[in-house]
């Protein structure tokens, strides 16, 4: 496996910006994940790593060599499709060594490959079918199993599991994520999945219309978001406008919001006065009483969650907000005001508002 990094990539398709100044590093063994909304240069970007596309500007390296003239087939890179890309008339096994023959592995070497490809997916007793008797988890695990035999550099998955259904979605995440982590595979991963992405990577850059917004580990990504769009972009977020001061310690911040006003810590330092401000729905707690960071607000809706309950609150002033929270053992009804608060660290600052 190779590091993977690209330097200031830039591409557009007459007026349309797909990537801006793109730059960000894949170490070895890293699953690094595009994600962002449709539309916003995830896949230009994977096609460009794999040699499908030439950036206007920038370079793509790929251990110590610049790739951007080199085709696809000499690019040291396996691309695993969204569609499969399966061939009908040849079996499981066959359609695996389809890039080994292509490479011009010895007879036995190929033997030897797919064999061992077969067994890392847990296909052995389907090696022989075709793949219209095969389940859509079966055959995503062949596409899987083709991509790596080939010992790539760097594999790259282009929303491997956006035709399978939910369940059985979550089952394959976990088996790319194990193999990925296995074989030390360097993997760049697009999806616009944000639970895909915060499961399975171990650095998610976040794009919006061709550029990037944030880059970092999921944990950096959710709980640290740089922006509203991040925020918001990522799980669910309350996102307000704040007025903030220092409270005479370097982390200790009091905010004004239409919420009141709340006592903020944090490690990072708010860009000017007045920004934004987010709070994710766990962070809240109902409160039994007024209590600091608490602020009142009527239950407009409600759905049971399991061990947890959703609520759509309406404050006595401000917008309507979501939570997240266990409710108390007595019922909780539409239209009822109840208290809640936020921890001091459960509130993040974000941009500037600007006019």
């Amino acid at each position: 496996m190779s590091r993977l990094e690209l330097k200031n990539i830039c591409k557009n398709f007459g007026d349309f910006v797909a990537s801006k100044d793109i730059s960000f590093v894949a170490e070895e063994g890293e699953m690094v994940t595009l994600l962002g909304p449709s539309g916003c240069g995830k896949t230009t970007l994977l096609k460009m790593i794999g040699g499908f596309h030439t950036p206007d500007s920038g370079e793509i390296v790929i251990g110590d060599e610049v790739v951007n003239t080199v085709s696809p087939e000499k690019r040291n890179t396996s691309m695993c499709f969204q569609s499969y890309a399966l061939f009908p008339h040849l079996s499981v096994d066959h359609n695996i060594a389809f890039g080994l023959q292509q490479k011009k592995v010895s007879k036995q070497d190929q033997i030897t490959r797919v064999e061992e490809a077969v067994t890392q997916v847990d296909l052995d007793e389907h090696a022989h079918k075709m793949p219209n008797e095969l389940s859509g988890g079966q055959q995503q695990r062949v596409a899987l199993a083709r991509a790596m035999v080939t010992r790539p550099a760097v594999i790259l998955f282009d929303e491997p599991l956006s035709n399978l259904d939910a369940k059985l979605r979550e089952s394959v995440r976990f088996e790319i994520r194990e193999l990925q982590k296995r074989f030390n595979l360097t993997a760049i991963y697009v999806t616009h999945d944000q639970a895909e992405a915060l499961a399975m990577s171990d650095k998610i850059v976040v794009l919006n219309k061709g550029r990037i917004e944030q880059i970092g580990t999921p944990e950096d990504i959710y709980y640290r978001p740089a922006n509203r769009f991040v925020a918001d972009f990522i799980g669910a977020a309350n996102i307000m406008p704040a007025q903030v001061k220092l409270l005479g310690q370097d982390n200790t911040y009091q905010i004004k919001t239409e919420l009141g006003d709340f006592i903020v810590e944090s490690d990072e330092h708010p860009k000017s006065e007045y920004i934004y401000v987010s709070w994710r729905p766990e962070d809240a707690e109902i409160a039994t009483s007024k209590c600091e960071n608490s602020f009142a607000a009527n239950v407009q809706k409600m759905a049971f969650m399991g061990n947890v309950t959703d609520l759509v609150l309406q404050p006595v002033e401000g917008s309507t907000m979501e939570v997240r929270v266990q409710l108390p053992k007595k019922p909780v009804f539409d239209n009822q005001s109840l208290n809640f608060s936020i921890p001091r660290t459960g509130i993040r600052f974000l941009e500037e508002v600007t006019a």
